[in-house]
């Protein structure tokens, strides 16, 4: 990697841009300080409830929708919805209905080609 060596004065004028620099950016992200088409009309004020409503209400009743979307059928089978309930069998999907025991190989006899303990 190449690394430059800058002399401390220009170090110095480096530093000493970076607020000016700064100060540029936040004046050029300002809002533009035109008025308003003509056809535009002022919006109505939104007073403290309704924005509590739309800003924490809507929010808050799709959590509890959604919560009850999950939770409702699981209590209508009868399961156990609470966190220390019963755990879940360990399954094996697409495995043997008899349990997970050893599988029989699916040739007749026993075969010596490869494996662990093919040769050369």
């Amino acid at each position: 990697m190449i690394t430059l060596a800058l002399s401390t004065t220009a170090r110095s004028a480096a530093r000493a841009s970076l607020p000016l620099v700064a100060l540029g950016l936040v004046l050029l992200a300002a809002p533009a300080h035109a008025d308003a088409a003509d056809g535009w009309g002022t919006p109505e004020d939104v007073d403290a409830l309704q924005a509590l409503l739309l800003l924490a209400g809507i929010p808050l009743l799709l959590f509890v929708l959604i919560g009850l979307a999950v939770y409702v059928p699981a209590m209508v089978r009868g399961e156990d919805v609470s966190p220390t309930g019963g755990g879940a069998e360990d399954q094996w999907l697409g495995g043997p209905r008899s349990g997970a025991r050893e599988l029989a190989s699916g040739e007749p006899e026993p075969s010596e080609t490869g494996g662990a303990r093919g040769s050369w």
